[in-house]
């Protein structure tokens, strides 16, 4: 039985390509991707549960000594290798099973911005601040700190400032030589930020749906500029000072 492929083929007077294997098997799957390999760092000292935290943490660093820049982005005009989070995790996590170290995330505090792209695409800006609790074979413990920051379209935002805040921890916390340029080797000036004009938060601000709470932020963005008086124009036509405005819609406002 001709395909309908052959029979065009056969039409055109040329012969038709014979089409993948694959194509004619209704259960065909792609290859499972290779398993992650990770390091084989050898056996446990004898005494790995019998060290403070500390010196269990030592011991990881010893063994981190290296984590190349395998990762490669190629996209918008912009094309550099970088350390992933991935590759930081599938190292260290070899080195803190082998002397008994749990990392653990104890504290997450996050703060959400709106912006916009260099191409005018909307965009959500995540920072995070997070607490490691990091617990030795013993189960004494210390605390450090990391920060990381992202950007995203979607609701992937958290997660990734998250992943960037780990890959600091480790990179920074275990000491791991980089050989990357110093920041201090660049200096840069700051230029004025843009101010927004009070008009502008005019169609915001009268949008019903606009929460108290972003009243609240843009009543304080207007009074970092200084334009809680600029005169705007309420949905009756009658002028007032924007500042007013806001007080006037917030009291009814939900949160």
């Amino acid at each position: 039985m001709t395909t309908l492929a052959e029979r065009a083929a056969e039409a055109a007077g040329r012969t038709a390509e014979p089409e993948p294997a694959q194509a004619d098997n209704r259960f065909y799957r792609e290859p499972a991707p290779e398993p992650l390999e990770m390091p084989d760092l050898g056996d446990s000292p004898d005494d790995f549960d019998q060290v403070p935290v500390h010196t269990a943490w030592m011991r990881v660093m010893r063994e981190v000594r290296e984590i190349r820049k395998e990762g490669l982005y190629n996209g918008g005009g912009t094309r550099y290798n970088f350390r992933g989070v991935d590759q930081a995790m599938n190292i260290f996590g070899a080195a803190i099973r082998k002397h008994g170290v749990i990392i653990m995330p104890s504290h997450v505090e996050s703060s959400y911005r709106d912006t916009k792209t260099t191409k005018g695409n909307a965009v959500r800006e995540c920072t995070v601040t997070v607490t490691y609790t990091i617990i030795g074979p013993k189960g004494d413990n210390f605390l450090a700190m990391s920060a990381g920051e992202s950007l995203d379209s979607a609701d992937k935002g958290t997660a990734k400032a998250m992943s960037v805040a780990l890959r600091v921890l480790l990179l920074q916390g275990g000491m791991v030589p980089t050989e990357s340029r110093d920041p201090d080797a660049d200096r840069h000036e700051r230029g004025e930020a843009e101010i927004r004009s009070a008009t502008s938060y005019r169609e915001e601000i009268l949008d019903p749906n606009t929460s108290r709470g972003r009243l609240r932020q843009i009543y304080n963005e207007l009074g970092r500029t200084h334009q809680r008086d600029a005169i705007v124009t309420d949905t009756d036509g009658q002028e007032i000072g924007i500042g007013d405005l806001i007080t006037k819609l917030g009291r009814d406002r939900e949160e």
